[in-house]
């Protein structure tokens, strides 16, 4: 009977670890969706001082309740250049207090223990009933969001009584006492312990929460307790230094930085504690409170942030040693270094948080678009000057623009089977087919760069009035891509309409000056090979205007869903 007790303790407890941390993701995952549309705008306050770096970092990490997936998100901006070293240390920082958020939500069961009324796990099955009815429900796609939230804290709270009701029965057992006293005699084995702990369950706030639930049982000891939440916080850094591998030197570093910044915190701290607990035993020996954890917790975090503050500069540095410049360095197996370069921009760790992942999509595409322009620019140029240089830098455009359709293809892919709303799904597919209709325009341009190195090899000059005609389409197609791109960067419904307007005029136009050039032809006024070149440029250039109209039509759409 005894076995089958423990045995079923044992299960109690487990299950009580799996809905804790399930209902950490869930809360995790409907808070980052409630509040990741803001994320790209405290990611902005990034540029302007380090003091308002740990205040976004902290703010991030208590949305997404993990400072490993805020390091790993910090080390993907650096790798793909979006983010300095020094904006990174800040970020790192913040992270390291947003994450203590957790160790509060945790302590409000025993907060409340003077009134059953006052525990959150008292409210936790009603939470979970009604926002499993709002999220099966609801068709609203933000209800939806709120649901899946309150799910998760509900779970949260119940994976806590779980845990606490499989071990209450043996808060008295030798081995609770025993365990914990030589983890409070041996700092090392305390902080291992908090790096193994942490470094499985890849969350150092699930480690804490799991942490204080034994506290809250009573078998844990203070010199224990600090030891192991030291050793969390070093855990925490794991996640990161694993994304860092296959990185730019940069990204590394910012990996680094992590763990410099939580070691140097754990050796201040680990010896203060040491000192203290040898000079006052009984402090030691004391049974910590799960309250009191996050006290120390967050304590720990914030002044280990004040003291290093003044020295971030140093830990660049620091972080420099350590991982030294290559001569040779290699990210990956790519000859081309504009393709390198471009490659750089989709890092799979920023698709950890889709809001931000889906605004960083939507601007490469925009940088897309602004790189086809400066191709079909030239692309009137070189038709007009004959320009052999101009045609050689259409072409290399033309290929950095293919790299751009390859990598933001495979990375829209990716980040379309992650969680993302209703209203997320539908820009990411637009973004798809705003990628294809601007990898067309910009082949377009390559068809032009053809047909004038034809011009060239052939001595074709257009007569002063077929310039002028070209020129005057051309104008407005450039006109209206460029109105495109405005459009898609901003969602100006002005800038749609002028699209609309203005490629109307380019059927107009393009079927006015082809009916001119055919009477020319037919007068005799052109030779025949002249005419086939311009004719091919005026289909050209309609068609750049159609995938511009396609380019619009897709933002109205979604503008329209709103």
């Amino acid at each position: 009977m005894f076995i089958m007790n423990g045995i079923g303790s044992l299960f109690e407890f487990a299950g009580g670890i799996g809905m804790f941390l399930y209902g950490m993701n869930r809360m995790a995952d409907g808070m980052q969706k409630s509040a990741g549309g803001k994320m790209k705008s405290l990611l902005g306050y990034l540029t302007r001082n380090r003091f308002l770096a740990i205040l976004v970092g902290a703010l991030i990490t208590a949305i997404i309740q993990s400072s490993g997936a805020t390091t790993v998100m910090v080390v993907g901006f650096v790798n793909a250049g979006l983010m300095t070293l020094v904006q990174a240390v800040g970020v790192i920082m913040g992270a390291n207090i947003g994450t203590t958020i957790t160790a509060w939500i945790v302590s409000l069961g025993q907060i409340g223990d003077a009134a059953k009324a006052l525990q959150p796990s008292f409210y936790a099955p009603l939470l979970i009933g009604i926002g499993a009815f709002v999220s099966l429900f609801s068709k609203k796609d933000r209800s939806k969001t709120v649901g899946e939230l309150f799910v998760g804290i509900g779970l949260l709270f119940e994976g806590l009584e779980f845990m606490s009701a499989s071990i209450a029965p043996y808060t008295d057992a030798p081995i609770f006492s025993n365990a914990f006293k030589i983890v409070g005699s041996n700092p090392f084995l305390g902080i291992i312990i908090g790096i193994v702990v942490t470094a499985i369950l890849q969350s150092s706030s699930a480690s804490v929460g799991i942490l204080q639930t034994l506290a809250m049982n009573g078998v844990v000891t203070t010199n224990a307790a600090i030891f192991i939440t030291l050793g969390q916080n070093i855990g925490s850094c794991v996640t990161a230094l694993i994304s860092s591998a296959g990185t730019t030197r940069t990204a590394k570093r910012a990996a680094c930085m992590h763990l410099l910044f939580n070691v140097a915190g754990a050796l201040l701290f680990g010896t203060a504690g040491f000192i203290l607990f040898c000079i006052r035993p009984d402090i030691a020996v004391h049974n910590i409170t799960g309250v009191e954890i996050s006290i120390f917790h967050t304590f720990f975090n914030i002044t280990c942030t004040a003291v290093m503050f003044p020295f971030a500069k140093l830990l660049v540095k620091l972080s420099g040693i350590i991982v030294p410049e290559k001569r040779t360095e290699q990210i990956e197996e790519i000859s081309d270094k504009e393709e390198l370069e471009i490659s750089r921009h989709f890092d799979d760790r920023i698709l950890g948080q889709p809001s931000v992942a889906v605004e960083r999509a939507k601007n490469e595409v925009i940088n897309m678009g602004r790189l086809a322009y400066d191709n079909i620019e030239i692309a009137s140029r070189a038709v007009r000057e004959n320009s052999q240089e101009l045609v050689d830098r259409i072409y290399e455009l033309e290929k950095e623009v293919d790299y751009y359709s390859k990598y933001l293809t495979s990375y829209l892919i990716k980040l379309n089977n992650q969680s993302l709303s209703d209203k997320q799904h539908l820009l990411v597919n637009d973004l798809f087919h705003a990628v294809i209709d601007i990898e067309r325009i910009s082949d377009h341009a390559e068809n032009l760069a053809d047909l004038t190195k034809y011009k060239i090899e052939h001595d074709i000059v257009f007569s002063q009035r077929g310039q002028d005609e070209l020129r005057q389409l051309w104008d407005k197609v450039l006109c209206c891509f460029d109105r495109a791109v405005v459009a898609r960067e901003t969602g100006d419904e002005a800038a749609i309409r002028d699209v609309y307007r203005i490629e109307d005029e380019v059927d107009d136009l393009e079927e006015e000056l082809r009916d001119k050039h055919i009477k020319r032809l037919s007068d005799g006024k052109c030779l025949p090979s002249n005419g086939v070149v311009f004719l091919d440029i005026l289909s050209n250039l309609e068609r750049m205007s159609d995938h511009a109209k396609n380019v619009a039509e897709c933002v109205q759409e979604e503008i329209s869903s709103n």
